[in-house]
């Protein structure tokens, strides 16, 4: 028999409701500053594994701002965003940031995030197209980087939409693998350029046994593709050595530095007046 402490109320707790009041708040704020084009991107380098003193891209992280230029924690949105058009919105407003510094920065190359959803939205195709039409060699400095959830989700739409922009010579890159999503049957078709290792592999990684063994069967899979390989969130020298050891080709995170909203190319007089 179960005690009546234990039995669900029908309305929930006060603290139940605090919590739901506050999520719509704060979808409202960035729904706000996101029609205002309130946002910017960071800036976090990937550096490549045997010269990792130099950066082969950055990722751009958006970053949302509200009404009083503070930024609103993606945890405290994206995942209610995600699955409705607030999400669609966001990634058209990230896509537009990240063209917008690739046509300024001609020797950069950058990736940005997206879900597997906007690939049918119009507003978010028409920004891509426009972004990449007057000049090939954004498409040839652009990576787009889908979790890996949104592209199981959606393989038959994701794989005919990867096939069309790699032509066009745009790079792919499969965001978080091993979160546990993957169809490895779906890995073989949709012909990823590049995958990103999911940080809960990659943490501590030099010290724990199982994170070896992951990350090393990830890897393994990765390269029987023709695949190449990011660690995220490498965040220790320790972590970072062992990875190198490993043959990883390509590893981000704080340990080689933090996103920032200052564009890293940029001159340090430059970077200083821009504070």
């Amino acid at each position: 028999m179960t005690d009546n402490h234990d039995t669900p109320q029908e309305f929930g707790s006060p603290l139940d409701f605090a919590i739901d009041h506050q999520s719509r708040l704060t979808m409202a704020t960035v729904r706000r500053a996101v029609s205002r084009g309130d946002a910017v991107l960071a800036y976090q380098p990937i550096v490549p594994a045997d010269r990792p003193g130099q950066t082969a891209f950055h990722e751009g992280l958006i970053r949302i701002i509200d009404e009083t230029g503070r930024f609103i924690p993606l945890r405290d949105f994206m995942p209610l965003a995600e699955t409705t058009e607030l999400g669609r919105q966001i990634d058209c407003l990230s896509l537009s940031l990240g063209l917008q510094a690739l046509a300024q920065e001609p020797g950069m190359r950058l990736s940005i995030n997206m879900s597997a959803r906007s690939i049918g939205y119009p507003a978010w195709l028409r920004t891509l197209r426009d972004g990449i039409g007057g000049d090939p060699s954004i498409s040839e400095r652009l990576i787009l980087e889908i979790t890996e959830s949104s592209a199981m989700g959606l393989p038959e739409m994701v794989g005919s939409f990867m096939q069309e922009l790699q032509s066009h010579g745009v790079s792919f890159a499969l965001d978080d693998f091993g979160a546990g999503y993957t169809s490895f049957r779906y890995l073989r078709d949709f012909c990823f350029d590049m995958i990103k290792i999911d940080g809960q592999f990659i943490r501590e990684i030099a010290q724990q046994r199982d994170n070896q063994v992951l990350t090393r069967a990830l890897q393994a899979i990765a390269h029987h593709f023709d695949m190449f390989t990011v660690a995220e969130s490498v965040e220790t020298a320790d972590d970072a050595a062992f990875l190198i050891d490993m043959g990883i080709d390509c590893l981000q995170g704080y340990y080689f530095g933090a996103p920032t909203i200052v564009p890293p190319w940029r001159s340090p007089s430059a970077a200083t007046a821009g504070r």
